[in-house]
């Protein structure tokens, strides 16, 4: 079985920070957001993936290489523009050539990731295996209507839902799904959609079946999206410290500290948090739960909670000034200017300066 994860999308939801790093590329617990997708495939012995590329590629392509240094073969398939889930299936037809495969949309998140539906979809006659997850907001995916216990229909992101249950971003296909595509007309957004592959595959006869998934399942396709997906993983990291904390630092919880980070005296750091390598944190900071700080950042003052810190951020803050929920980008810089007290929320692109 190959596997096949998407990456091309611009990300416009998460701007400024896609307009210079790939949605996919954001950093969550140390790693690559679309990199939890790919281990995931690997986890359940898929090796030979397609990473289907389009904005920023080379971002991509440079920091994953040719997959040998996860024991894998990633294969680059250009998909210019980007029409479409189902768009981006068939510009991989070459690919996949006539083997069965599996899709995975590389902005989301399973906890329990594929390995027992990749067994089930490999010793099965089924020509399309689709995973469903419980959602408050059905309306912004593509939903499921059941009969008698099957799916009958999937309708994308409707106005009235038929139910509560939405497409997770996983699909285990045959090679009929290429001649459901070629059948497809452009939606009302102007792709290609899953959805109605899916339903062709239903209207035509062909065996759908469907899993409703247990553990949680995160689509990082805005803001709230992604640090939602940040916190769930954080309740999974365990206890690891690395780096040097001065005697009087304190440190609470489940705390991961990479090597070469300082945590310097009078500072708070309260878990779970995620600090990673040759970082200096302090002194007089704290560090709240559910808090992702990545590598070669430097805080010093005031607290930060619930929160994603990328690469190379400066934050220098006064005793009084809080951030929360917010999201800081790669060499941003944020520098207390004015006495205030009050909690501040962020979202930084990747070099911005501000001054609070």
């Amino acid at each position: 079985m190959k596997g096949l994860v998407l990456v091309a999308g611009k990300g416009t939801r998460l701007r400024p920070i896609t307009h210079t790093l790939p949605k996919h590329m954001i950093p969550l617990v140390g790693k690559p957001m679309m990199q939890y997708s790919i281990e995931h495939l690997i986890k359940a012995g898929v090796r030979d993936i397609g990473i289907v590329v389009g904005y920023l590629r080379d971002k991509i392509m440079e920091y994953f290489g040719d997959g040998s240094m996860f024991g894998a073969n990633f294969e680059y398939i250009i998909q210019e523009p980007q029409r479409g889930i189902a768009h981006a299936i068939s510009v991989s037809r070459e690919y996949i050539g006539d083997e069965p495969f599996v899709v995975y949309l590389g902005d989301n998140i399973l906890r329990e990731g594929i390995s027992k539906f990749k067994k089930e979809f490999e010793a099965s006659d089924y020509d399309a295996l689709i995973l469903l997850a419980y959602t408050r907001d059905p309306t912004r995916f593509g939903v499921a209507k059941f009969k008698d216990g099957k799916v009958v229909r999937l309708v994308e992101k409707p106005k009235k839902p038929p139910s509560n249950y939405a497409l997770v971003g996983v699909y285990f296909f045959r090679e009929i799904v290429f001649e459901a595509i070629k059948h497809l007309k452009p939606s009302w957004r102007g792709e290609l959609e899953i959805t109605d592959t899916i339903q062709w595959l239903i209207d035509h006869g062909y065996m759908v079946k469907h899993h409703i998934i247990n553990g949680w399942w995160k689509d990082t396709g805005k803001p709230r999206d992604l640090l939602e997906a940040l916190y769930l993983l954080l309740d999974t990291i365990e206890e690891n410290i690395n780096g040097e904390i001065d005697e009087n630092a304190e440190v609470f919880g489940r705390v991961h500290i990479g090597a070469g980070t300082r945590i310097h005296g009078d500072t708070i750091i309260r878990g779970p948090v995620y600090i990673g390598r040759n970082c200096e944190i302090g002194p007089g900071t704290f560090i709240g739960p559910y808090t992702s700080i990545e590598n070669n950042v430097r805080i010093s003052g005031g607290e930060i909670l619930s929160s994603l810190i990328m690469n190379n951020a400066y934050i220098e803050l006064g005793d009084d000034t809080r951030i929360i929920d917010s999201i800081i980008g790669t060499n941003a810089v944020v520098k207390r200017n004015k006495s205030r007290k009050r909690g501040t929320r962020l979202i930084l692109g990747e070099t911005s300066i501000v001054e609070l």
